[in-house]
């Protein structure tokens, strides 16, 4: 009736393997694949020139912007082409950077220039002029040579890899902006620290692990302070593959691999009981500063960039004023973002009248950044706080005040102001997709309970005996969230984790036998630093 034939040693199939030949034969998911791209995508020339607002960060009429609305390919219209990622040939260490061309034709032996993701017009950093070595048309698991390769089209390049850590854009108009760079929804929460069995491979890991955080645009590797190598990822089923990843193709030999660890991020709930001071080395200034929270909505909203530093205060200001309900003028005072000068954490000048104020906001805001770097609890970020400069009594001498002074001094203040405000830690949580039939539903609300997780909607599927379940589930839980799952459910449940957002923890993290305690205490072995929460006694001076 389909219209299949089968090979006579075909026939003897039964049941699965006949009908997965049979489906093979009649609806091969390739040809599928490629008429559905070619009758649902837009062709290049037609999709680019609405994409390009979206896509290009200069001027959009400049002769790049124009040469990429149109798809221009002809000779010498302006070249460029973003690097999306670097894919690993097999030789040892080397990437073909790959990539589309957007406008103008890319040959081999042209001379180019190639932009990396944080380059500035005008400016030489993140700027190579180099020869292209090679283009090659990657065909499956072939790769073809050839001359050039007009826009439209991708490709891959030989010899940028050196230049490029993951993406980039490549130009030949000197006045012509990068291209926008790709953001990932999910942030790296899982971390592990690895090292190599056998201590003479070291160079090797610390190659290995250059390549791997060229070959995959999401994974984060970096060395701690305490001399480990960490490797961040998305979630555990991304660490295993980064890390097979390290052992067979970057390196060739074995590593040793931590347990999984997650990050934590602390933040305070209430405003801070009393005003803090902290007096510097030499007793001549004293900062009195207090903690406060900003709530979720603040901080979501200073992570997704509409409240950002060095945007214009009086703007920022009121939009602070109507959206988030602070006072006027404390949101035009705003010092400083952290850490990172980017970060969720601010720091507020709410002073009146002080002489000299100026002069000691670099070495405070600096001494700020370093707290929120690593907090009092446990020496993890801080998320969600704002510290209020209350008053400050300073040396009239500039001698006695400088950054050496200060700097250390405004660290304590934030410490200890943090500790007043009934703090606590902020865990990651995923949003876990479930799609299950309904009769193993009940051992995934089971497997969902002994992980702290909770379920908060389940719809079913219109015509099918498969519910989808909706969850969130901490980050710390999830490690053999998968295999555990599936080992209740006889393999019927399909869960997908994504990173959702930060939740407190419950429990007071001074009182023992709660969750919050036994996390800070199991952090601060891992990091090797002093048993026990501190004290806020270490951090408040007296008067």
């Amino acid at each position: 009736a389909v219209g299949v034939e089968l090979k006579t040693e075909e026939r003897e199939l039964v049941g699965k393997p006949l009908l997965k030949r049979v489906m093979q034969k009649w609806l091969p998911a390739g040809d599928a694949v490629l008429e559905m791209i070619v009758l649902h995508l837009p062709s290049p020339a037609k999709a680019q020139a609405y994409r390009v607002d979206t896509l290009y960060e200069g001027p959009l009429d400049d002769k790049t912007a124009t040469a990429i609305r149109t798809c221009d390919t002809s000779d010498g219209a302006p070249l460029c082409m973003y690097i999306s990622k670097m894919v690993p040939t097999s030789d040892k260490g080397r990437f073909y950077a790959f990539g589309r061309v957007f406008s103008g034709k890319i040959a081999t032996g042209q001379k180019v220039r190639i932009m990396g993701p944080n380059y500035q017009p005008g400016k030489k950093t993140e700027l190579w002029v180099k020869n292209i070595q090679r283009t090659v048309i990657m065909m499956g698991r072939y790769t073809e040579q050839v001359a050039d390769i007009p826009a439209g089209n991708t490709c891959a390049l030989v010899g940028v890899d050196q230049y490029l850590l993951k993406s980039g854009t490549i130009c030949t108009e000197d006045d012509a902006h990068t291209i926008k760079t790709m953001k990932f929804s999910v942030s790296p929460v899982v971390r592990c620290a690895v090292e190599p069995k056998n201590s003479a491979d070291l160079p090797k890991l610390v190659e290995g692990m250059k390549r791997l955080a060229k070959s995959d645009p999401m994974v984060l590797c970096y060395t701690e302070e305490s001399g480990e190598h960490i490797i961040a990822a998305s979630g555990e089923l991304h660490l295993e593959i980064c890390l097979q990843d390290l052992q067979k193709d970057f390196m060739g030999t074995e590593v040793k691999v931590s347990d999984p660890v997650v990050s934590f991020r602390e933040t305070c709930e209430t405003k801070s009981t009393e005003t803090c001071l902290a007096k510097s080395a030499n007793k001549h200034n004293r900062l009195f500063v207090e903690a406060d929270t900003i709530g979720p909505e603040l901080s979501l909203a200073i992570d997704d960039g509409d409240i950002a530093p060095g945007s214009d205060a009086k703007v920022q200001g009121r939009k602070m004023a109507d959206e988030f309900g602070w006072d006027v003028t404390e949101a035009r005072k705003i010092w400083a973002f952290g850490p990172d000068g980017t970060g969720p954490n601010l720091f507020v000048d709410t002073t009146k009248g002080v002489n000299y104020l100026l002069e000691i906001k670099e070495s405070v805001v600096a001494g700020f950044a370093w707290a929120c770097g690593n907090g009092p609890l446990a020496e993890e970020q801080m998320r969600g706080t704002r510290f209020n400069l209350m008053d400050v009594v300073l040396h009239a001498d500039a001698i006695h005040r400088g950054m050496g002074q200060l700097m250390p001094t405004a660290r304590r203040v934030c410490f200890s102001s943090l500790m007043t405000a009934s703090p606590n830690l902020l865990e990651p949580v995923y949003l876990c997709n479930i799609s299950v039939p309904q009769d193993a539903m009940g051992n995934v609300y089971g497997v969902l309970t002994r992980r702290r997780g909770h379920v908060f909607s389940e719809e079913q599927r219109p015509g099918t005996p498969q519910m989808t379940l909706l969850a969130y589930l901490p980050v710390m839980e999830s490690f053999g969230f998968t295999a555990d799952l599936r080992s209740q459910t006889g393999g019927k449940a399909f869960p997908q984790c994504s990173f959702d957002h930060w939740e407190p923890m419950t429990g007071n993290p001074f009182v023992e036998g709660n969750k919050c305690h036994e996390t800070i205490l199991a952090v601060r072995k891992r990091k090797g630093l002093k048993d026990g929460v501190p004290d806020m006694r270490h951090y408040i001076d007296k008067l």
